[in-house]
């Protein structure tokens, strides 16, 4: 068992930056949290106001996912994720020598608008590792998550002390370390633009294709080069063709519309978790962290102890089938929890739910597109986690402050069973199809 969950760490090293980039991007919104009442105290924000400041990034996450995905996929992973770090390392220096609430928007927005860590993340692991072991990696995203949410609070509310420089700082110092590793170790791994001079030399001119009459026919230079590469004058330069092609995939375009059910119901129920529990059972901040701590530790463990163990005995589909299930029958049940202990119960199953379909249905979609759409796809799927953070707290938001608090469960339920619904649709992806044919085609 230990050589099979070690396995992933072995085969994929140059994955390593990525956990680590993902975690600190992360980490620049969570270490926020113990800061919210000081900036409301300290710049005489209301409380509307601080919430705009947390949806922020997440708008301009919103917009920027699929162009750093198209950007990746023409010009390569490793540039973009390189000039998205430097973007991370300026917002958070902006961030730290901030002295009015315009300096911290404006941090916000920059971070936003460089926040192409998660989508490239995503496109190179659909790049270098198999689909039947993409579920597992891609579940490593969902492990930057749960540690930076455990670690950024409790950092933020140490180094407050010395105001809003020490986290600015501390983060930014992270960040460079990150475009070291991501310099020194990270390898190319698009498709595209590893070929060797000569190959791309030897593609196709523009004009033998007949672009100046419109698009090139399947299998063209829009299909070797998606994005970027192609010549002046197409519209774009060419990035709807490529973009149309992912939304001409039924299956692709499917299981986006699942992911966004799912995640708006996630979404819903992580930025809102905290204000039910104070409104619920009367716990304040330190309780409620320490009892989000223990669900992160339960949602680690479970992600290297158990997911891995589980995923290889019911499969990709069955073990994503009883996550979203969790989902559908969990977040109802939060209406109705009398005691903390109830509480931590219902967290920890939501950890283990998590656990069992985020990645899963991430691998899926990544499945489904061409090795020349990794980038695209993922970012599409980060533009719906983005639209899913701008939505779920004002939503949430709403509910906990004007209907019964049971409604905020059973929204986040209904969600989730819309996604549920969706799963028992029969599936299968194209592309691993027609490279199976040649081998029975004898």
């Amino acid at each position: 068992m230990l050589r099979t969950i070690r396995m992933p760490k072995a085969d994929y090293p140059q994955l390593t930056p990525l956990w680590i980039a993902v975690f600190i991007d992360i980490l620049g919104f969570t270490i926020l949290i113990p800061f919210l009442p000081f900036f409301s105290q300290e710049y005489g924000a209301p409380p509307w106001q601080i919430g705009l400041l947390l949806s922020t990034n997440a708008l301009f996450g919103f917009v920027s996912g699929p162009i750093w995905g198209a950007l990746s996929d023409a010009r390569g992973r490793k540039p973009m994720l390189l000039i998205s770090q430097v973007g991370t390392l300026i917002a958070f220096l902006m961030l730290a020598f901030s002295n009015n609430l315009t300096m911290l928007f404006l941090s916000r927005v920059v971070d936003g608008i460089f926040g192409g860590n998660v989508p490239i993340a995503k496109a190179i692991v659909g790049d270098v590792v198999t689909p039947k072991d993409r579920s597992k990696e891609m579940s490593n995203i969902g492990v930057a998550h749960v540690l930076s949410s455990l670690i950024g609070p409790g950092l933020g509310g140490i180094l407050s002390q010395w105001g809003i420089v020490a986290p600015g700082l501390f983060s930014a110092a992270l960040t460079c370390l990150t475009i070291g590793l991501t310099i020194l170790y990270l390898k190319e791994s698009n498709p595209v633009a590893r070929r060797s001079p000569s190959q791309q030399a030897s593609a196709p001119e523009p004009g033998r294709l007949g672009l100046g009459k419109g698009y090139p026919a399947k299998g063209g230079l829009a299909e070797l080069q998606p994005a970027g590469l192609q010549p002046a004058g197409l519209p774009s330069a060419g990035l709807p063709v490529a973009q149309e092609s992912i939304w001409k995939n039924g299956t692709a375009r499917y299981l986006l519309l699942q992911w966004g059910f799912h995640t708006l119901s996630f979404m819903l129920y992580v930025s809102c978790i905290s204000l039910f529990a104070h409104l619920k059972l009367g716990l304040n901040a330190a309780q409620v962290g320490r009892l989000l701590m223990l669900a992160g530790m339960v949602r680690v463990f479970i992600r290297f102890v158990i997911f891995i163990p589980l995923l290889n005995w019911l499969g990709d589909r069955k073990t994503s089938l009883v996550g979203l299930m969790t989902f559908v029958v969990v977040f109802p049940l939060l209406g109705f929890v009398e005691n903390q202990v109830q509480f931590a119960a219902a967290l920890c199953v939501v950890s283990f739910a998590a656990s069992c379909t985020r990645s899963i249905l991430t691998g899926f979609l990544s499945r489904s597109v061409k090795p020349t759409e990794q980038g695209r796809a993922m970012g599409l799927s980060s533009s719906l986690d983005s639209f899913a953070r701008i939505v779920g707290p004002m939503v949430g938001g709403f509910i906990l402050g004007s209907l019964p608090l049971w409604m905020y469960g059973s929204l986040a339920g209904a969600f989730a069973l819309g996604a549920l619904l969706m799963h028992f649709r029969p599936m299968e992806f194209e592309h691993e199809k027609r490279q199976r044919i040649p081998q029975g085609a004898e």
